[in-house]
């Protein structure tokens, strides 16, 4: 071949990776999108413990088809307190069996004309994807189909290569010594370097498999690449994780300790293990005479082989110490010294874990409590914002109390979610009605956080707007808010303690408060604005926070009439 053969070959291969990656990206997608709200249900449900959570992993896996998006997903949930550490370490657990599959994907892909079926799936999916009923069924036919066609692609450039018979390449790869511990760590290295460089495992599986099945690259080299690919697909969770929260990051770091312990115990028996690999798909390394075609067809075989088994016996001996585990990705990753971002996860329920429903009930109340003493703190920091001079700050803390409300969001619906799992079970008429008025409950918690946030946007816009509040008009700004905090306080009060143990009128009397001051207010701004005391630019901004706060106090006595219909 010449050295134009070589580029054009070479450009197909890099070509073929990419539709590869594509392919992945859109078939993964694609199943994302069917699932759905399923998949968190999944997860929530079936992590009761560390086999279903690693059984629920696998499952995951083998369905979307990318480790990197179950272990994403994984971090994404410890972050908004939908799993714990614990549960999520699990489902890693299973995400790293579940991506084996598609090792055998490829190696069929390279075993098997596929032709028959891409073309099919092509002409198919493109009919799908303009019917909107079945366009993400559509989209993952497309996306299968490029996987095949680049699995395609990329065997008939490794024959095009023609690698057994260029004496430059087996020159090359002869010159590493295969039974040496350092040439194997060296590719172990070039395969992680990879995997983080172009953010795909399958990829790397791919080159690797190529490689192997023209010849060329022993099959303890190409086990080499396989172990640093397993390394390497973690970067993807810890770089998602970096702006998460202490579990969050915990979590991600989880993934890595467990790849790198496996790499580690492999390493150490790495000879035995990869052999009796080998036997058990019937390949014996030391065999030379064998033809090209025979190695095009069992090698793929015996990696896709050995990847399932390292993970699988990785998986058998760590599931064990899931609790080890934890404390040592905790003594590793420090809590923030801001503790704001990690303050308000689940704390009394876990979806799935469903015990007596009385009980539940009463997990459920605590849940909500939390949920509230949450938003009161967001309200907090509404009352922070108005104060703040500097630019960098402002925007620092505008940002949080987006997060927050992004946060209060989630929180009501998995409250929500675990109310109506207990509304499944025989309930009682008193705890049917408890269960009415707690949904209730939390539909107006979540209101008050959007309340909070519309606040927050009012003062951004004023701050854009660099319009400044008049003294008096911020002194009465801060008496709102003090009546507005005081009513969620007493809130908190109410949904703590019996209702013979609280004073309900006063949160009436605290409603009442809110409704005449807000009149008293809109009647002064009038005349104010009127009398030319401030632009009507800024009363009107003025007037968005005093009518939010009032709003917000109307939330705050629905939460507290539902409490008391329900004791």
């Amino acid at each position: 071949m010449t050295t134009s053969d070589y580029l054009i070959v070479f450009m197909k291969i890099l070509g073929s990776l990419a539709l590869l990656i594509y392919g992945m990206k859109v078939m993964s997608e694609a199943l994302q999108k069917m699932a759905g709200s399923q998949l968190r249900h999944i997860l929530g449900a079936m992590t009761t413990n560390r086999f279903t959570g690693m059984l629920t992993g696998t499952f995951i896996t083998c369905a979307v088809q990318s480790s990197s998006a179950t272990t994403v997903m994984t971090v994404s949930f410890v972050n908004a307190g939908l799993l714990t550490l614990a549960q999520a370490i699990s489902v890693i657990m299973g995400a790293n069996i579940g991506t084996t599959l598609t090792a055998w994907i490829m190696s069929l892909g390279f075993n098997v004309d596929l032709t028959l079926v891409v073309f099919p799936a092509f002409f198919l999916g493109i009919i799908l994807i303009y019917s909107k009923r079945r366009r993400y069924v559509g989209d993952f036919l497309f996306g299968i189909a490029f996987l095949f066609f680049a699995l395609v692609l990329l065997s008939s450039a490794g024959k095009a290569l023609d690698l057994e018979h260029n004496p430059a390449a087996i020159e090359f790869f002869k010159s590493f010594d295969t039974s040496s511990h350092l040439t194997i760590i060296i590719f172990l290295l070039i395969g992680t370097l990879i995997t983080c460089i172009v953010q795909s495992s399958a990829a790397v599986m791919a080159i690797t498999i190529l490689l192997c099945s023209t010849g060329v690259l022993p099959i303890y080299l190409g086990i080499a690449l396989v172990m640093g690919e397993n390394i390497g697909t973690t970067a993807t969770a810890n770089l998602a994780a970096l702006g998460a929260n202490t579990q969050a990051r915990r979590a991600a770091f989880a993934h890595l300790l467990f790849n790198v312990f496996g790499v580690v115990w492999v390493l150490c028996l790495f000879y035995p293990f990869v052999d009796m690999v080998c036997r058990m798909v019937g390949y014996d390394p030391e065999n030379t005479t064998l033809s090209a075609a025979q190695k095009a067809t069992i090698l793929p075989i015996v990696l896709a082989m050995f990847h399932t088994c390292f993970n699988v016996c990785n998986t058998a001996i760590l599931i064990w110490f899931i609790p080890q585990m934890e404390r040592v990705v905790c003594w590793i990753i420090k809590p923030k010294t801001n503790k704001e971002d990690d303050e308000f996860r689940l704390r009394f329920i876990q979806a799935g874990i469903m015990k007596t429903p009385e009980l539940s009930v009463l997990e459920a109340s605590k849940e909500i409590h939390a949920y509230a003493e949450f938003t009161q703190h967001m309200f907090g920091m509404v009352r922070d914002l108005l104060t703040i001079k500097e630019d960098d700050a402002f925007e620092q803390l505008f940002d949080r109390i987006d997060k927050y409300e992004d946060r209060s969001d989630d929180m009501e619906v998995e409250i929500a979610k675990y109310l109506d799992q207990v509304s499944d079970a025989h309930l009682s008429d008193d705890t049917k009605e408890k269960v009415r008025q707690m949904l209730r409950e939390i539909s107006e918690i979540e209101s008050i956080g959007d309340s909070c946030l519309h606040i927050a946007r009012t003062i951004g816009r004023r701050r854009a707007a660099k319009e400044e509040f008049t003294e008096a008009q911020l002194d009465n700004i801060n008496q709102m808010f003090e009546l507005v905090d005081d009513a969620l306080t007493q809130m908190g009060a109410v949904l703590v303690k019996h209702k013979n143990e609280v004073n309900v009128d006063r949160s009436f009397t605290m409603e009442n408060q809110i409704n005449n001051y807000r009149s008293q207010l809109r009647t002064q701004n009038i005349t104010d604005v009127n009398d030319h005391k401030y632009t009507y630019t800024i009363g009107t901004m003025y007037m968005d926070i005093i009518q939010e706060c009032e709003r917000l106090g109307d939330f705050i006595i629905n939460v507290v009439q539902a409490r008391m219909c329900m004791k």
